[in-house]
């Protein structure tokens, strides 16, 4: 793509996000040399002007969509100039055309078609008669006994002009401005309705007689109206009054000079059109839009979510006895030491059928002083509630003074019977490995939950309903983003979790891995560069991101990037700042950052960076995030009042509303007008998955297992 395309792209973008059009031109720049965003994020503020991590990546996927959009300019052009039809006119259109669908609708009438009911017109040679019919100054009944030919199928005036007619519909459904303006009509006088397929009971009962103006549709109910569709209980379709339409069709092309029948023929073939032509297809186009908003929506959420779970503190010291539950099959339990080393595994069944309490409780209480234990992490699946129960009370029988915490086992399953966890406990059964990965999400959130698909993790809404090849990008984006912020211990990472830092691969990852094993731990960054296939590009991205906490020199342990280690030495020299004064925040002076930079010549943001870092070397953002929720009492389904306040942890946040955890295995759902006193755009302007929160009871159904909660009253921890 030539410069001047690149340029008008870059102002483009810059338009649309507000961006400085230099800055957004460099950040082209350097993606298109191979950096990552992340890279960019940290160690190029000066060339972005600060932009965060969200707004590169949302900066890249714009770039890519007007690449798109040029690419298919480009198309365009040559495709009506092969036919020979590319007027300086259409030539205008094409490059003032703002988006895919207006390039389309401009190709539209050149597009080769199947045979249809105007192609066939059109042998018939019926074509001059439509445009007669079309000029409006003639009488169509007049004429068109000067069309009839037996031989071609036209044995009459009548068949002539239905087949002008047909020619016609075809025409008014291939004007490009005419389909514009349809479509912002039909957008904004749109009825979406859905209706049941028959009287079966579903979960989309509330579809089931549903009528809502286009414009307003929620985007999680387009998703849900899709589903139901797809599974056979919905009807769903966009319903357009014709009065509403029809007169711009008519305005468009009657003129007020034309013939009677002239006029009379036209609007048989405008409502021809309109019915079996415009309205189909622009019923499709705009369900598509809206589904694709829908799917936008959704992905916004799946990122937040995800990245909220992901950047949840973690927990040190906790020395872990994990219990991935079971009824029939027993609880699988697994003793994990402060770093996350599995210690040892065992099977109770104190829950039915079996009931084996007095010889589970001897167990748990062994394994406990066995290995000093001082925590319990219990997952929530089936059999978790009777598990809970259990475990509540030998704490209480015993005065055991420990806490347990309930873990969310999403994705638990999926990382238990992986490749990477056979590999890691071989000699484990399913069961087992989920109740380690439980321990370990108690400990750390992010370096477990890399080891799993994001999309298996649940968090977000309807995301089998989504594009899964841009959710999977969306949320892959999400974890390199938080396991870049947060930083890598080189010498403890697994293969995992080192493949999602910047320029590393799974090859490269593993190649670190084989490294430590062979050579011991990494004394220092300048090590990686003995690593296989981990080449000076590669370095560049990922060598501040990894993090060497006992390293020799400061700035190994650091987001110092390597690049940066000989201004970080000037700036000691300037400051007056001894070596073993980093890491103290009190030793660290002031400094006049703008004249620093000056004269150092370097960028500020640079300056400031180092600063920070000689304060508190490679600080995690995560720990000023809310921790797990640890508890000592248990709480029943059947215990909730009406009233009754009581503390939680919020796991899930849709559209309409957020989930709450709190402690009876079912969450509750606090609905958006539960959210806050004052309006509320959406829950994510509120709450956060991971966030702990009061709220209220305002009805609990036992039987249908649902709680609605209030937080309006209350406020986050």
């Amino acid at each position: 793509m030539d410069n001047n395309k690149e340029d008008i792209i870059s102002r483009r973008i810059a338009k649309e996000l507000n961006l400085d059009p230099l800055h957004v031109a460099r950040v082209v720049s350097l993606l298109d040399e191979g950096n990552t965003i992340p890279f960019i994020a940290r160690y190029r503020k000066e060339v972005s002007g600060g932009m965060t991590d969200e707004e590169l990546r949302l900066l890249s996927e714009k770039l890519a969509l007007n690449r798109n959009l040029e690419n298919r300019r480009a198309d365009v052009r040559r495709l009506l100039a092969e036919q020979g039809v590319l007027t300086p006119e259409l030539d205008e259109a094409i490059g003032k055309a703002l988006n895919v669908t207006e390039l389309e609708d401009i190709y539209r009438p050149f597009r080769p078609k199947k045979r249809t009911r105007a192609t066939i017109a059109r042998e018939k040679g019926l074509e001059p008669l439509a445009m007669l019919i079309l000029g409006g100054d003639t009488d169509p009944e007049e004429v068109a006994p000067h069309y009839i030919d037996t031989e071609k199928g036209v044995p009459d005036p009548a068949t002539a002009l239905e087949g002008a007619r047909d020619i016609i519909a075809e025409i008014i459904s291939d004007e490009p401005k005419l389909r514009r303006r349809l479509r912002a009509a039909v957008f904004v006088e749109g009825i979406m309705a859905a209706n049941a397929r028959s009287d079966v009971q579903s979960t989309y009962e509330m579809y089931y007689d549903y009528r809502e103006p286009c414009s307003k549709v929620q985007p999680h109910r387009i998703l849900a109206m899709n589903r139901g569709e797809k599974e056979g209980f919905l009807h769903v379709k966009i319903e357009v009054p014709e009065e509403k339409v029809l007169p711009l069709l008519q305005n468009f092309y009657i003129g007020e000079a034309f013939t009677p029948n002239a006029k009379d023929q036209l609007n048989e073939a405008i409502k021809d059109s309109w019915k079996r032509l415009l309205f189909p297809s622009l019923e499709r186009e705009i369900r598509n839009e809206l589904t694709q908003r829908a799917e936008v929506q959704a992905l916004k959420i799946f990122r937040e979510n995800l990245r909220s779970l992901l950047m949840i503190p973690p927990v040190q010291g906790k020395r872990i006895l994990a219990i991935d539950p079971g009824l029939r099959t027993g609880c699988k339990i697994a003793c994990v030491d402060e770093r996350g080393k599995l210690l040892e595994t065992a099977v109770i069944y104190p829950t039915p059928p079996r009931n084996e309490k007095e010889k589970s409780t001897r167990l748990i209480l062994t394994l406990l002083e066995k290995h000093d234990l001082n925590a319990i992490a219990i997952g929530n699946g089936t059999g978790g509630r009777e598990t809970e129960a259990f475990i509540a009370g030998v704490l209480e029988t015993h005065k055991k003074e420990l806490e347990y915490t309930v873990v969310n086992e999403a994705g638990a399953s999926v990382y238990s019977a992986s490749k990477l966890a056979q590999a890691e406990f071989p000699e484990l059964d399913v069961a087992e490995r989920s109740a380690v990965s439980l321990a370990r999400r108690v400990q750390d959130a992010m370096a477990e939950l890399v080891k799993i698909d994001p999309r298996s993790i649940g968090v977000g809404q309807y995301q089998h309903d989504v594009n899964q090849k841009n959710l999977a990008e969306a949320l892959n984006g999400v974890v390199e983003s938080c396991v870049n912020q947060v930083g890598v211990d080189l010498n403890t990472a697994s293969p995992a979790l080192l493949e999602h830092v910047a320029g590393i691969n799974r090859t490269v990852a593993l190649n670190i891995l084989t490294y430590r094993e062979e050579n011991g731990p990494f004394n220092s960054r300048a090590e990686l560069k003995n690593v296989p296939k981990l080449g000076p590009a590669a370095y560049k991205q990922c060598a501040g991101f990894l993090r060497i906490p006992g390293a020799a020199n400061y700035l190994d342990r650091s987001a110092v990037h390597p690049e940066s280690y000989a201004t970080a030495q000037k700036m000691m020299a300037v400051l007056d700042i001894a070596p073993e004064d980093l890491g103290r925040a009190d030793a660290i002076p002031e400094a006049d950052t703008a004249e620093l930079a000056a004269a150092l010549q370097v960028g500020e943001p640079t300056i400031k960076d180092i600063l920070e870092e000689f304060k508190k070397p490679g600080r995690d953002p995560r720990d000023d995030l809310p921790r797990p929720v640890f508890k000592k009492g248990i709480l029943q389904l059947e215990d909730l009042r009406e009233g009754m306040e009581l503390q939680g942890v919020v796991r899930n946040v849709v559209d309409f509303g957020a989930f709450v955890d709190i402690g009876v295995h079912q969450d509750g759902l606090v609905h958006i007008s539960e959210l806050s006193d004052r309006f509320v755009k959406h829950p994510l302007d509120v709450v956060k998955v991971g966030d702990v929160v009061n709220v209220k009871v305002l009805s609990v159904d036992v039987a249908k297992k649902r709680i609605a909660l209030s937080l309006s009253k209350a406020a986050k921890i």
